[in-house]
């Protein structure tokens, strides 16, 4: 199974699905969809939008390197609709 991003680089930035299940007050099967592709049930790596802003204070109170930004696709993973 690969990981799929941006989702597997901030939850390992910010240490792991435990720790990111706690800041957000959810199991860590939850945090782990986030890293699986939406055809098997996951989010195909995005983290939901109600879930940033737990997550950027999170990280500011623990001096980790995350910003808003990061919470977006690259170009490469976005879809353009026809």
């Amino acid at each position: 199974m690969s990981n799929l991003e941006p989702a597997a680089t901030i939850v390992a930035r910010l240490g792991g699905p435990a720790v990111v299940a706690g800041v957000v007050s959810v199991h860590r099967t939850r945090v782990s969809n986030w890293k699986r592709p939406k055809e098997k049930g996951g989010t195909g790596g995005l983290i939901p939008q109600k879930y940033h802003r737990p997550l950027l204070d999170y990280a500011a109170r623990n001096e980790i390197d995350l910003k808003a930004e990061d919470f977006l696709a690259s170009a490469d993973d976005s879809v353009v609709a026809s």
